[in-house]
Order: structure tokens, then sequence, then C-alpha cells
């Protein structure tokens, strides 16, 4: 497929108009960072200005992952190319690299064009580079996923793609070669089935996430830094309204690695909102194969960034998706808790998850979940086909 075929297939699916959406409308969130652009909030145009200027730039930061060709041949198979079905597992990426940059660089690092680069962010890239020997390569995201169902050249949901992490991570944990324990953090999927989401939503456990810590750490430590990512089915054909709010709300939070998302069978990496709008990164770009060395701090980075601003409405998102969390420590993580009960108390009978002390306690820290039929889908009805004719473009904008 040419290069021209496959941008008029993302267009037809993810739209390509431009928008001045954000400049006029009300704040940002961004990954947990709140950018100022309300005009009534504003002493002056400059300030409008600068604000916008910090997002687009706050927005440019964070780290892309897009198609890439010219690859080794991933595994016994003869694909060299993630092209028209890889865009979950690079959505996936995306969020992973993020929760690195926080933990190794923090929430305030932005990319320069200026040499060398950091050191720690050179590191990160090196680690999602298409080969078998980068840690979180596709190839290797891959293997780890067989148990469900992850092949080369077949689309994946989010709930089957969080539990690869989970796997990968693991893998590389029980690895003797210390460098291939790339990922510094334990991981923990929220999900309330073993095979995706029946119904009702998931349980966070405090005392599930601290053994999590704890065997990471060897047993070490009681508590390390720990990625929570949470598989959700919010609805059937369409997400149900009723969880647009929270959604929205969970962008606010300082641990916030965004959502797995986007349209069936079109995953993306959705990191902000503005009022009912949420901006994305776009992995369907097909890209030349970039593998970069982690001691070349003189490397071309730019094919990991995007200053292409898009957004979609939130409620055009597909009810499949998956939320991610970085809590860096103990404190955070009783923030992030914090943040987490009082959200799902505030949100009327519809939790997109709950939190509670253990695994058997029935001392949830609120409400009763929202039991209305809308997580009755398990994984295997995430595998979607794109559908090139019946896609609205008027749904996906470019700004």
């Amino acid at each position: 497929m040419t290069s021209g075929s496959m941008r008029r297939i993302q267009e037809r699916i993810l739209g390509s108009r431009r928008s001045g959406v954000y400049s006029s409308g009300g704040d940002i969130w961004l990954l947990g960072v709140c950018h100022k652009i309300s005009q009534d909030q504003a002493s002056d145009d400059a300030v409008t200005s600068d604000s916008v200027a910090g997002f687009e730039l706050d927005f440019s930061s964070r780290i892309l992952m897009t198609y890439r060709k010219g690859f080794n041949g991933i595994q016994d198979s003869k694909y060299t190319s993630d092209v028209n079905w890889g865009c979950m597992l690079r959505s996936s990426q995306m969020l992973v690299a993020q929760a690195l940059l926080f933990h190794r660089l923090g929430r305030s690092w932005r990319k320069t064009s200026q040499k060398p680069l950091d050191k720690e962010y050179v590191e990160i890239l090196h680690l999602f580079g298409d080969l078998e020997t980068s840690a979180f390569s596709i190839h290797n995201l891959l293997q780890a996923g067989r148990p469900y169902d992850l092949a080369a050249g077949s689309w994946v949901g989010p709930y089957a793609i969080c539990r690869s992490w989970e796997t990968l991570v693991r893998l590389k944990r029980e690895t003797p070669t210390p460098q291939d324990q790339q990922l510094p953090m334990a991981i923990y999927i929220v999900s309330g089935d073993e095979d995706g989401e029946r119904g009702g939503a998931p349980v966070l456990c405090i005392d599930v996430a601290s053994r999590h810590c704890f065997q990471f750490s060897k047993g070490q430590l009681d508590w390390t830094p720990i990625l929570l990512l949470v598989p959700l089915v919010l609805g059937l054909e369409k997400i149900n309204p009723r969880y647009i709010p929270s959604l929205r709300a969970t962008f606010t939070f300082p641990q916030s690695l965004g959502i797995l998302g986007g349209k069936a069978g079109a995953s993306t990496y959705i990191v902000g909102v503005q009022d009912e709008n949420a901006f994305y990164l776009d992995p369907h770009e097909v890209q030349q194969v970039v593998n970069i060395d982690k001691d070349d701090l003189e490397a071309d980075t730019s094919s990991y960034h995007c200053n292409v601003i898009r957004h979609i409405p939130l409620e055009s998102i597909d009810p499949s998706l998956a939320i991610g969390f970085y809590c860096r420590d103990k404190d955070d993580f009783d923030d992030f808790c914090y943040r987490a009960s009082k959200l799902a108390g505030d949100s009327y009978g519809a939790p997109l998850f709950t939190v509670a002390e253990t695994h058997s306690s029935n001392s949830v820290r609120h409400g009763n979940a929202l039991n209305d039929g809308s997580r009755l889908a398990v994984d295997n009805a995430d595998v979607h086909v794109p559908d090139e004719e019946g896609a609205q473009e008027d749904d996906w904008q470019l700004l």
C-alpha cells in the first residue's frame, strides 16, 4: 500500500479538517496539567497566546509511536511493517513511554532541539525500537501476548493489550540479564474478570496494589512506583453518556497517563480534554523504521513527536478502552485513591472503577457500580475491522 493510499484511508477514518477549537474553548487538561485557555481567565491576548503555546509544546513533547515499515520480520511471519493492524500496539507503547518519561524526567520535561539530548530520554526511545533486542518492541509485545491472541497482522482490543504488557513486564523481571529489566515500576491491571469486563465496575484493591509492589521489589520494599491499567467496556455500540464526565475528570488527576481508545479498529492515544473534546496522538502515519541507540545523544528523534493536534468528541470514542495512571510512591498512590474514590462517589451510580481496601472487602470506598448492561462485552468483542464506508469524517478533526 502506498503512503498516499494509507493517508486517504486514515483521513476517511480519522478525518483531516482543521479547527480552532482549543483557542475558543475552556481550559485544557493534558495528562494532569491544566493549560489555562479560556478568554475570560486571560487578562489580554498575549496571555492567551502564551497559554496556547504552552499547551502546544506540552502536547508535542509527548512521545509518539506510529506504524513503521522496514523492520526485521516478526517471529516466524513475513511482516516487516505493522501498517493497518498495529495501532493498538503503538497506542499502548505511547502510554508506557509516557509513564517512563514521567518516572525518569518528570512531568515538566519538554522536548528541545538542542544537542546533546537528555540521556534518559534517548534511553526510553531505545526501549521501543522495532527490534527483538529492544525490550518493549512490538516484536516482544506480540510474543508476550500470544496467550491473549496477539499475532502479527491481527487487531487486538484494550484488555488483551493490557494483559500482554503485564506478561511482558513479568518476563523481563524474571530474566537474569539486568539490562532487560527495563520497567522500573510494578504493573497492576485493574479488571473485574479474567476474560474482560462482564458487568459492574472493576475494583482497585489497595492490598493487591501493595502486593504487586512488594513482589516487584522482590520483598525488599513495601512500596514502589506503580503503573495502573484499567481496561473497560463502557457501552455496546457507543459510550454510555453517564460515563463521559468521569472519563473527562481522569485527565485532571496528577497521575493521569491518558486513555487507549479511539474508533472501532482505529486505536489512538488520548492525552487530554477540553470541554467535550478529547485530544489524541495518532499512530496511523506510516514512517520508516528508526532504531535509536541508547548512547546516541545526537540522534534525530523528530519521528517520535507530533506538532499536529487532533481532537475527537468524547461521545464518539469507542466504548472499549483502557485508562492508565502512574503513581510515583505511596503518598502519590494514596492521593490517587482519594481522587478516584471521590470521582466514583460523584458519578451518580456510574463509576468507572471502585476502590477497596482488600480484595474480599465489602468496604468499597463509595457507592455500588452501575449495572446498566454497559459492560456486557468481553475482549473478543473488542476486535473490530475499520469500516471505511461508515467512517464519519466530521467526528475526527485536526487543529
